[in-house]
């Protein structure tokens, strides 16, 4: 494995962390569409291959942007979550969409997408509050949900 130097500045840092497109499509997966499964993330229409998805999941993991939900130690069972800081990084992520969104065809954008374009636009401090605290529930539920499987576990 090659050791990169570590960055002396703030916006280096950052694109070590998160500069490939695959790693911001795959924390968007997360807290935007709250997908969680290995094979979910894969079926993004951006098709993500295989390999590659499991060395983002992997570096997103070392490097603190998500976690792993693995109630029953099978592959099946293991969900992702983003972390506290990977859920920081989604600002980035609206941001990116914004500088972008003007210049697609809105014919290439589904009714969710253009959805979310109108909702970004007309109020994108409520539209990133919201859905951080959607994704927020949504990993707290999962996690209760998790914790209640291993309660059950124990007893049997």
């Amino acid at each position: 494995m090659k050791i990169t130097p570590k960055p002396s500045c703030a916006i280096a840092y950052s694109v070590q962390q998160l500069g490939d497109k695959w790693s911001l499509l795959i924390l968007r997966d997360l807290v935007m569409h709250k997908k969680t499964r290995f094979k979910e993330l894969r079926e993004s229409k951006e098709k993500i291959a295989s390999n590659i998805l499991a060395n983002r999941l992997k570096s997103l993991l070392i490097n603190g942007f998500i976690e792993k939900l693995d109630p029953t130690g099978t592959k099946k069972s293991t969900q992702y979550i983003a972390t506290e800081k990977g859920i920081a990084a989604f600002p980035i992520i609206i941001e990116l969409y914004l500088f972008s969104i003007n210049f697609i065809d809105e014919n290439l954008l589904n009714e969710s997408q253009m959805s979310i374009k109108k909702q970004i636009i007309s109020n994108r401090l409520l539209f990133e509050d919201t859905r951080k605290s959607e994704y927020i529930f949504f990993v707290n539920e999962l996690k209760e949900e998790l914790n209640k499987f291993k309660l059950l576990a124990q007893l049997n």
